[in-house]
């Protein structure tokens, strides 16, 4: 799956959120000033483009909807991430959490715990 440049990950957001949106609709949850509907159109087509969106017509317009769950696509970026920079070691991303003091140890057990019990490690 493509990584997503900030403005690309920014819209998507809205559509995980939103769901269907003709891209008038997506202007509305942006603040002053709004970005171009132009830009906006460029991109929500680009996102078309790399498969994260897809449309329904209606007439000359298109209405777009998300085909990437953010689910997938965090789990991809995660996964990217882990193989970049901790080769595909995820022990390694773990230990660098607790090195770096992001993760007590108390909360890994906590994890461990739900994990083994089935619970949500949310």
């Amino acid at each position: 799956m493509e990584k997503l440049t900030v403005k690309e990950e920014e819209i998507m957001n809205i559509f995980w959120e939103k769901g269907e949106l003709f891209v008038r609709e997506l202007l509305d949850h942006y603040n002053d000033p709004k970005p171009h509907f132009n830009t906006l159109s460029t991109i929500v087509r680009g996102l078309e483009d790399k498969n994260f969106l897809n449309h329904h017509s209606f007439g000359s317009t298109y209405r777009y909807f998300p085909v990437v769950t953010k689910d997938e696509y965090t789990n991809s970026a995660l996964k990217s991430v882990v193989n970049k920079y901790f080769h595909n070691s995820y022990l390694g991303v773990v230990s660098s959490l607790i090195k770096e003091e992001k993760i007590s140890l108390d909360e890994l057990k906590r994890l461990i715990n739900q994990v083994e019990t089935g619970g949500n490690a949310k």
